[in-house]
């Protein structure tokens, strides 16, 4: 599947949505809604199935869910969250999704464990005639009514030029690089992967193994990386493309058991609290921060319009993007690199994680080192 959007352009780190940079063509016409506003239109009330995909990936449970809950209850104080998270099981999440449509959910708010399969409960859901927002992936080849996100090819690019960057700063713009991609059932992890082969693949850099890594797995991403030193040598690999900090601590984990030292760079995704402890320590070399907080708050806005309204406001959809069926009308963020010079800049000053939260314990000396301060 290949998206139809070109690169976000940042005009400011986060700004409000109806200033977000415009990703692809602009769609001045708001799409409307398969379904009818809500019983009742502005009312109140009415139910709202938040689907999230597994709990391996820290960001679900600790962001995600809590900005989208909280926001809901804000714009829609007697709204019911029907939530339910699949644990990285298709035929799982499939049963979520009839169990919401059967306790009466009006709206579906679907991260899906497969990109593909999750046709199905799109499908069903437009039998019972409710609408169905994609959220962070796509749902391929389905009438989907919105799509929020990421330029996730941008997300490959940012990774793949900070360790470009490094290594050719580094002298080692030549070596050769171990790659450990995503889950081949996430479209979004398709997504990385091309963007992150646009700046590879011309840069000098030799891939000595490159591995998809099933349900995104930290276990299975160290054991791709054992596989990888045994191959290549340990002495031989002068960067890890990581797709996200999950499989970032899995290849981090190997190389530490191997015995390599130092560890060379390391790219993630998501900005998880160990991953920017890492950042700060040394041990990775970067994360990329996307604004979980606002996607989720995001979401949470647009459910609400569709329960009461059928359709959005004028200005807040402001891209399309083709999932083999149509060209779904989408909501799409910027993200940023983050490395340990810009930590304070982004996470911190978004209040993604506190300074508290980052020093604690055995990373307080890393914080003073970065003059960062509880």
């Amino acid at each position: 599947m290949r998206s139809s959007m070109s690169r976000i352009r940042t005009v400011g780190m986060l700004a409000a949505l109806m200033l977000v940079a415009p990703a692809c063509k602009r769609d001045n016409t708001e799409a409307k809604s398969n379904a009818a506003p809500a019983a009742g239109g502005a009312a109140s009330g009415g139910k709202i199935a938040l689907l999230l995909p597994e709990s391996k990936t820290a960001r679900y449970e600790t962001h995600d869910r809590p900005h989208f809950e909280r926001k809901v209850k804000e714009l829609c104080a007697d709204c019911q969250i029907l939530y339910s998270n699949a644990d990285q099981d298709a035929s799982k999440q499939q049963n979520q999704a009839e169990a919401a449509l059967a306790n009466g959910a009006q709206i579906i708010v679907l991260d899906p464990v497969d990109s593909a399969s999750a046709a199905a409960i799109v499908v069903r859901a437009r039998q019972s005639k409710v609408p169905v927002i994609s959220y962070e992936r796509l749902i391929l080849n389905a009438d989907v009514d919105y799509y929020i996100s990421f330029d996730n090819e941008q997300v490959g690019r940012l990774q793949a030029q900070a360790l470009h960057d490094k290594l050719k700063a580094d002298g080692k713009g030549t070596g050769t690089i171990v790659m450990i991609h995503g889950s081949p059932t996430d479209n979004n992890a398709k997504l990385y992967k091309s963007g992150s082969h646009s700046v590879i693949d011309g840069s000098g850099l030799k891939v000595g193994a490159e591995y998809d890594t099933p349900d995104w797995s930290p276990d299975k991403a160290q054991q791709q990386m054992e596989q990888a030193i045994t191959a290549l040598g340990k002495d031989k690999i002068v960067g890890v493309y990581a797709a996200n900090d999950g499989t970032a601590s899995g290849a981090i984990a190997a190389m530490k058991a191997a015995g390599i030292s130092p560890l060379p760079p390391v790219t993630g995704q998501d900005a998880e609290l160990a991953a920017i402890q890492r950042v700060l320590s040394g041990e990775q070399y970067m994360t990329v921060y996307k604004a979980i907080k606002q996607e989720g708050e995001i979401a949470a806005e647009v459910a609400v319009a569709l329960l009461r309204e059928g359709k959005l406001p004028a200005g807040r959809v402001n891209g399309k993007v083709n999932n083999g069926t149509k060209d779904v009308p989408s909501i799409l963020l910027p993200a940023q690199s983050v490395t340990k010079d810009n930590v304070k800049s982004t996470v911190i000053a978004d209040g993604f994680w506190t300074t508290a939260q980052i020093c604690e314990g055995a990373y307080s000396s890393a914080c003073a080192t970065a003059q960062l301060q509880p």
